[in-house]
Formats: C-alpha cells, sequence, structure tokens
C-alpha cells in the first residue's frame, strides 16, 4: 500500500460526537476530505444540518443524528440507526462534550460535577460500547476519543473536567488492551486550548490569553484544523499497529 493510500478513507463511516461546531466540525470536515461518509451527531439540529451542508458543498459525504450522548438510550438508538441507514460503524470520534467550570472542587456542586461526569466520561463510554459492538462484530475498527491536556496534567479550578479527561485516558487504555486482538483498535488524542467560538472569551482576554500561551512552547492557541489531522492518522490504515496511545496536540505544553 503507498502511503497516500494509507490515509484513504474512501468507504468508511466514520460517527463524530458533537460534529457540528467546534473541534467536532473541522474533525468531521477532514474526514469526509479524505473519503469518509461521515455521519455527526449534537443536540442541535440546526447546528448538525449546517455542518452537514458545508462538506456536502466540498464534494464530500455527510449525515447527522440529533442525540444527547448523557443519555443511555439516545446512544444505544444512535447506534443502531447509524448501522441501519449507513452499516456498521467503521471509525468513532467521541468529540462530544462540556467546557469545564471554572470553579474550585469547594464550590463545585454536585450537579455541576455530574453533568461534566455525564457527558464527557459516561457517555464517551456509551459509544464505545454501543459502537464497539458492531466493531468486534465486524473484525475491525478504530475509535478516538477527545481528550485535554487537562486529562494529563492538573488545571486550575477544574477538578471535574480533569477527572473526566483523565477517564477517558485510562478508560481507553484499558479498552484498548481488551479490544487489541479483535480488530479494534482505541486511542486519544489530547488537544490543548483551541480557538473555537466556545474558547472565545480566552482568547480574547487581556490577561488568561496570554498566560495560556505564555504557558505554550509554541506560543499560540491551536486552530481547530490542526486537531483533525492526527484523527484522520489514528481513523486510517496508516496507524494499524497503533493502540492504546495519546497523541498530545498541544504545542508542546505537556513536553516543556
Amino acid at each position: 500500500m503507498s502511503e497516500t493510500a494509507s490515509f484513504d478513507l474512501t468507504g468508511r463511516v466514520c460517527v463524530v460526537t458533537g460534529g457540528g461546531r467546534g473541534i467536532g466540525r473541522s474533525i468531521s470536515s477532514a474526514l469526509a476530505a479524505h473519503g469518509a461518509m461521515v455521519v455527526m451527531s449534537g443536540r442541535s439540529g440546526s447546528t448538525l444540518e449546517a455542518a452537514v451542508a458545508e462538506i456536502r458543498s466540498q464534494g464530500g459525504k455527510a449525515d447527522f443524528i440529533v442525540a444527547d450522548m448523557q443519555r443511555e438510550e439516545a446512544v444505544v438508538a444512535m447506534a443502531q440507526t447509524v448501522a441501519e441507514r449507513f452499516g456498521p460503524a467503521h471509525v468513532l470520534v467521541n468529540n462530544a462534550g462540556v467546557n469545564a467550570i471554572y470553579k474550585g472542587a469547594d464550590t463545585t456542586t454536585l450537579d455541576e460535577w455530574n453533568t461534566i461526569i455525564g457527558t464527557n466520561l459516561t457517555g464517551v463510554f456509551l459509544a464505545c460500547r454501543e459502537f464497539g459492538r458492531q466493531m468486534l462484530e465486524a473484525g475491525r475498527g478504530s475509535i478516538i476519543n477527545i481528550t485535554s491536556i487537562g486529562g494529563r496534567v492538573g488545571l486550575a479550578k477544574t477538578a471535574a473536567y480533569c477527572a473526566s479527561k483523565g477517564g477517558v485516558e485510562l478508560m481507553s487504555k484499558s479498552i484498548a488492551i481488551d479490544w487489541a486482538k479483535k480488530g479494534v483498535r482505541v486511542n486519544c488524542v489530547a488537544p490543548a486550548y483551541v480557538e473555537t467560538d466556545l474558547t472565545s472569551g480566552l482568547v480574547d482576554h487581556p490577561v488568561l490569553a496570554g498566560k495560556i500561551t505564555g504557558r505554550t512552547p509554541m506560543g499560540r492557541f491551536a486552530k481547530p484544523d490542526e486537531i483533525g489531522g492526527a484523527v484522520v492518522y489514528l481513523a486510517s490504515d496508516a496507524s494499524s499497529y497503533v493502540t492504546g496511545q495519546s497523541i498530545g496536540v498541544d504545542g508542546g505544553w505537556t513536553g516543556a
């Protein structure tokens, strides 16, 4: 297989949770550009519809399913719908998540904790379980969980967020071991701070932006498109011997 062909995703069904905006939208576009049939999920139908239209206007293949990743029945139904409409998933990208609540542990409520853990950790587990079953039956598949530097190092005032992302990192390694001989690979991509509409307040902040870029060896925020390359690699045959790993796309943050 040529080096170029190993990145070809033609004919593969790739599911991207939280695929309608920000990092998820860029990941979806990157996968579609490499030939995948991309199925995006999220809670806003209008946002997903716009993302699908953009990919199709560029010649890509895409569709969407509205689903809340915190609800088990919704995740089960989504996996069934994907299989019925497009065939069993070849690739799952767990990108859906909620932003950190910037509070100390002493002022974080149980509801706030449960919301973050429910979406960022439990939702990822449910998707891994449901789509993993399809992949195990087919004897092939790649699961890519989007985590964070907050899953590798501590960040101030984000105990629940760091717990959720750290949990996904270790859960991914455990599942990777379980499924390694069954043709299903499980890896993580761990970005640092990325310029999206959800982080615009940080990017424009007169003090916090400087603290973040000052702590980052490359001296800037990531662009959403810079996350897609790592995901395409892990989704493709180019990474056929890679499982149980976490790729940091963090401008050197965790290497400093």
